[in-house]
């Protein structure tokens, strides 16, 4: 699970908004120890700097971030989903650093935004 976990490209981090719904949306981030880490970039467009994810985070602090893989051969399939706390900082240098490392995109434009953390209470997977 770690390693899918880690090595995966793109997950979908899901929060919860101030009126209980789900909100999902695309996400680059990074596995350390037990925590994820996610940042606001400017490489991708926005509408705006003020995102749902972040008054979510605010309101409930409940997410997950779901990673997995299809392929036309099923027995291939699978699937990891961590479930934790997060919390939002304005900057977070060891974060920015480890995405940096791991999207190309990143070493050009480093994300400028606030980082959200989730603390990893939870694994589950499939198979």
């Amino acid at each position: 699970m770690r390693r899918r976990l880690a090595d995966a490209r793109v997950g979908h981090l899901a929060t919860v908004t101030a009126e209980g719904r789900p909100h999902v949306v695309p996400c680059c981030f990074v596995l350390d120890g037990d925590t994820v880490y996610t940042a606001v970039d400017d490489v991708k467009p926005k509408a705006t700097p003020a995102l749902r994810r972040l008054a979510n985070i605010a309101a409930s602090p409940a997410a997950s971030l779901l990673v997995d893989h299809y392929d036309e051969d099923w027995a291939a399939l699978w699937w990891v989903r961590v479930d934790g706390r997060a919390t939002v900082r304005a900057q977070h240098r060891h974060a920015v650093d480890l995405l940096v490392s791991k999207y190309e995109q990143y070493r050009r434009r480093p994300p400028p935004g606030p980082v959200i953390m989730i603390e990893i209470e939870r694994w589950r997977a499939w198979p």
